[in-house]
């Protein structure tokens, strides 16, 4: 059988086309040096501190993160870390109903210098004033009064400056940000809730029994993230204030009673120590003149 010779049939341009894209693609995500991409680039945002996190742990090369508003230019944070995180806290407070992207730029460790194309990899847009996490809030005080409870809550404190000051949750979010009192009876586990626009409640309560409750921030404009996490629990307890005024009397007198022992325990080794040099002096033999 005679063997076909003669040049190869030249391969369909869409294949070759593939190839090239290919090619492209795997030079795009390992870069010139062969430097790692950075991936899962996510948001953490919690009253508005916000850190920037990525993967995977640099082996052979090192990341900077750049950042900038939406049109904007893009700044440095962050220079040749071999961290995967990055705080753009300072940045993003300077505006936080701004919205930002990010990006997480890889080098070689050893570069001391990169002319060729980029490696990076673009986060996902962050409106801080949408989208920062809701910190845990905090019960500034409470008072139970016949058929009244009042309770104050404490207001978190931001990164965020106006005029060199730092701005609590409140003065950012204004009217935005209201409350939840979750109350219950202490000897009940049915929970009744009430909401207010500021710090204040009061609210009608049973004369005569004791109630827990904690709160929760909220701001219901929002369509996501839009409650904290509830706070420690609170409770209105006569028994349990008397315990705690009792205690601490009883504490003071054991402490001024340890002092007092302490302090004649000393006194008593003290006498002895005098007396028995006295009676050494008294009972030595009398030297020759």
């Amino acid at each position: 059988m005679a063997t076909l010779t003669g040049p190869r049939a030249p391969w369909p341009e869409a294949t070759v086309s593939r190839i090239l894209l290919l090619g492209w693609v795997l030079v795009r995500a390992a870069g010139a040096s062969g430097v790692m991409v950075a991936y899962n680039l996510t948001w953490k945002s919690t009253n508005f501190k916000t850190i920037l996190e990525w993967e995977p742990k640099p082996i052979n090369h090192v990341y900077t993160v750049q950042i900038s508003r939406i049109l904007g230019n893009w700044k440095s944070k962050c220079y040749s870390t071999t961290n995967t995180e990055c705080d753009l806290t300072d940045e993003i407070v300077k505006d936080v109903k701004q919205t930002y992207t990010a990006r997480v730029l890889s080098t070689a460790a050893n570069a001391t210098s990169y002319t060729g194309e980029l490696v990076y990899r673009n986060s996902p847009e962050f409106t801080p004033y949408l989208e920062t996490n809701l910190g845990r809030p905090t019960i500034q005080s409470f008072e139970q009064v016949g058929t009244k409870l009042n309770v104050t809550v404490q207001d978190a404190q931001t990164l965020v400056r106006r005029n060199g000051t730092f701005l609590s949750l409140r003065d950012v979010f204004g009217k935005d940000l209201s409350y939840t009192l979750y109350y219950w009876k202490a000897s009940s586990t049915g929970k009744k809730t009430a909401k207010t626009d500021t710090n204040e409640f009061l609210i009608d309560v049973e004369k005569g029994e004791d109630y827990c409750f904690n709160v929760q921030a909220v701001i219901p404009s929002r369509k996501a993230n839009q409650k904290s996490p509830e706070s420690a629990i609170e409770c209105t307890s006569p028994e349990k204030g008397v315990f705690k005024d009792t205690f601490f009397i009883v504490g003071a007198v054991v402490f001024v009673v340890i002092i007092f022992v302490i302090t004649l325990a000393l006194c008593l080794y003290k006498c002895r120590k005098d007396r028995a040099r006295r009676a050494g002096k008294e009972n030595s033999p009398l030297r020759a003149a």
